[in-house]
């Protein structure tokens, strides 16, 4: 059982798109919400245009956000991190960080403050091309409009430092004392509908459901909660080693049957299965074709014939029509944390069939049904139940399905403010039960980390995860937990506490099937998971402080010595994952040009859907790359040209030139929603007769680089090289 893993993001929102409507300033960075996350928008233009928040994009691209922008930073590709920790620098340096906030509620002040002291204006101008001023001026403005929000997408997260980017974005709200405040929060907008719901229930292969990991003590939890024998499960993977050892990620799995890189696996992977997943959405994407053409089994399950479907060259194809949203119901949890009930609206149309219904099936045909589904009677509102009961760590034993269900049927009685419902069948709770949601009867948490609330509604401290004391580098030990008169209102203990734990005997919260433990620390007024200090200094990364890291391929050479990338890493995930090794500098002499990829608004994820649908593909029916005005002149490029674009990994694809001053001289922009050519080929010939696109176009991720995160294994799409050349 290999396991893969959906590492395209990660994060969950402290907030919730509704908040940003009470923020006094908006930094996003890395997101396009204008073409990613529309009806998100509306709330971000109503604090921009009722509360005169300054709304601040930085990207390397002019997007459609960025023409809304009070203040537009064009920033390189990969350099988010010194950014950021140089914006942390410049408002420590001026005392304009929050006191009183960093001395009750953060751990690692000084330490984190010595690292980003390095990062003056001039040095974040040399790195990231933003000039010095405007570093002074963006840091002033965050300083002065309190409290503000802050927001990325994958352009954070999609670089081999993405977990460096998040963790400076969550540093730079520590310091203003940005969270646990409405308006204020650390936000990440997921790119899909249940990404947030998906990944809580364990798209992961180094994690079961809720976050759980796979030791012992996780595997014995789940068998509880699933009722099944610890011993029987042990018996279904290949040994002890392999049950608690990471599967490969969703970014590499492919490499499980090529091998271009050392897999640390018994068996080569022979089969794979995906499920509502587009497989041109993974970079090196003609790295991936070759696995396709070598798997025994590739198994397509979708509405919609994919790119997937297309690429394969061997017969070794199924497809098994899937329905849509609207033809099957249960629930799903939405970038806000927000758990709704999604009622069928007609069934199933020709010969598709509901998730249900073919897992069902498949599961029979494994020969576990009768394990499978021991508890579920009803579904899918006993998969809810299940899931929500064994979910204890982030929450959601009590989002019921009849109070998810009852929320979606009242869902006008809810203030669009707060989320609150005045009234109604729901009075007093937040509309989705946002996680936490501790009892049947807890309202849900609106914001993280609220400590001006009860508990019992909907307030949280820090949680205490990583012990009580630390001693860091520099030999100074810290008291991790809040400080004395940090708490939320009616806790019995007016400071800092632990995590609860032996209410029920050889327990604690996050294992108590009863839910005893959790119920007993609300009682008195207390979080389950403890009230601590939120920490700088992760002291169990690579980077124990965010640090600026050149991309592996880096257009700057000159700086890769100074700013060099991690040593190469045996077994991340199962694959050998380059970093020294591959950081060559010498590669921008044949690659000179900075390649980029993001979202459009008439097209998602792997397009397989809307570019089915003719009125989305006739508004966007060509594949293109956003090429500067200069850069163009200079090719003898026109605007509708052809053009090739090439990777150090040998990809290339053929694609329409789109003249623009919305990207710089150096980079090159692609949407990475195409799919149904590969490299210069058309493969529309491949499709069912009669399930044709009806736009097709070279997948962008052919040419994206290597590159992955290294902690999450993401992969790294938003700074790599690429050549030119006019068709």
């Amino acid at each position: 059982m290999a396991g893969v893993a959906n590492t395209w993001g990660y994060g969950a929102m402290t907030n919730s798109m509704n908040d940003i409507r009470h923020s006094k300033c908006i930094f996003m960075l890395g997101s396009n919400a204008a073409e990613a996350h529309p009806v998100a928008m509306q709330h971000i233009l109503y604090a921009k245009e009722v509360n005169n928040a300054p709304l601040i994009v930085v990207d390397p691209r002019f997007t459609k956000l960025a023409a809304k922008a009070t203040d537009y930073v064009r920033i390189r590709p990969g350099t988010d991190t010194a950014f950021v920790m140089g914006l942390v620098n410049e408002i420590v340096t001026n005392g304009w960080h929050d006191k009183d906030f960093i001395q009750k509620r953060v751990a690692g002040f000084p330490e984190m403050c010595e690292k980003a002291s390095h990062y003056t204006p001039e040095v974040v101008e040399d790195i990231t091309g933003i000039p010095a001023s405007e570093v002074k001026r963006i840091a002033r403005i965050l300083a002065t409009h309190r409290p503000g929000t802050v927001i990325w997408c994958m352009g954070a997260t999609q670089h081999s430092i993405g977990s460096s980017n998040t963790r400076a974005l969550c540093i730079l709200q520590l310091v203003l004392g940005n969270m646990g405040v409405s308006g204020g929060g650390t936000n990440i907008f997921r790119g899909h509908d249940n990404v947030q719901g998906a990944t809580d229930m364990c798209v992961l292969s180094h994690s079961l459901p809720a976050y759980y990991g796979i030791k012992d003590g996780s595997w014995k939890h789940w068998c509880r909660v699933w009722d099944v024998d610890y011993e029987w499960m042990k018996s279904r993977f290949h040994s002890k080693e392999y049950m608690n050892k990471k599967g490969f990620t969703l970014a590499r799995w492919y490499q499980g049957v090529i091998q271009e890189d050392k897999i640390n696996q018994y068996t080569p992977i022979k089969a794979v299965v995906f499920w509502g997943c587009a497989s041109n959405s993974q970079s090196q994407y003609h790295k991936l074709k070759k696995a396709l053409d070598l798997l025994d089994l590739v198994v397509i399950i979708d509405p919609f014939p994919t790119m997937t479907a297309a690429a394969c060259a061997k017969d070794n194809v199924y497809l098994l029509p899937s329905s849509s949203q609207y033809e099957t119901e249960g629930s799903v949890t939405s970038s806000s944390r927000q758990i709704q009930w999604r009622f069928k609206v007609v069934d199933p149309v020709h010969d598709s069939k509901d998730d249900y219904w073919i897992m069902n099936e498949m599961v029979k045909r494994f020969g576990f049904h009768d394990k499978f589904y021991k508890n579920i009677k009803k579904i899918p509102d006993d998969i809810t139940r299940e899931l929500c009961k064994g979910s204890l760590t982030i929450g959601y034993n009590g989002a019921l399905p009849e109070r998810i269900k009852k929320h979606t049927l009242n869902w006008e009685t809810f203030d669009v403010d707060t989320l609150k419902a005045r009234g109604g069948p729901c009075d007093g709770e937040y509309y989705g039960l946002p996680w936490p949601c501790w009892t049947e009867t807890h309202p849900g948490t609106p914001i993280l980390y609220d400590i001006s609330k009860p508990v019992a509604k909907g307030g949280l401290p820090f949680r205490a995860r990583f012990g009580t004391e630390h001693t860091y580098w520099n030999g100074r030990k810290e008291n991790l937990l809040a400080a004395e008169g940090v708490y939320n209102p009616g806790s019995e203990v007016k400071g800092g506490y632990p995590e609860f734990k032996n209410i029920v005997p050889g327990t604690n919260w996050k294992t108590d099937l009863s839910q005893k433990t959790i119920k007993e620390a609300i009682k008195r007024g207390m979080a389950p998971f403890g009230n601590a200090r939120a920490r700088c200094v992760c002291w169990n990364f690579p980077d124990q402080v965010p640090v600026h890291r050149e991309p592996l391929h880096s257009p700057r050479p000159d700086l890769v010595a100074k700013y060099p990338t991690y040593p190469d890493k045996k077994d991340q995930y199962r694959v050998y994952t380059r970093f020294k090794s591959e950081q060559r500098p010498e590669l921008v002499k044949k690659f000179p040009y900075v390649l980029i990829t993001g979202r459009m608004v008439e097209h998602m994820g792997g397009g397989a859907e809307t570019r089915s649908n003719k009125y989305l593909a006739e508004l966007k029916p060509h594949m293109y790359a956003e090429i500067n005005v200069r850069l163009a002149n200079n090719l003898g490029i026109r605007n509708g040209d052809m053009i090739w674009i090439e990777s150090p990994e040998q990809g290339r694809i053929k694609v329409m030139a789109k003249v623009t001053d919305r990207v710089d001289e150096k980079t090159i922009f692609l949407p990475f929603h195409f799919g149904g050519m590969f490299m210069g080929k058309s493969l529309e010939a491949n499709y069912p007769k009669g399930t044709e696109p009806y736009a097709i176009g070279e997948p962008a991720n052919i040419v994206t680089n290597y590159g992955y995160d290294i902690i999450t294994q993401i992969q790294g799409t938003k700074e790599g090289l690429c050549q030119v050349s006019k068709a």
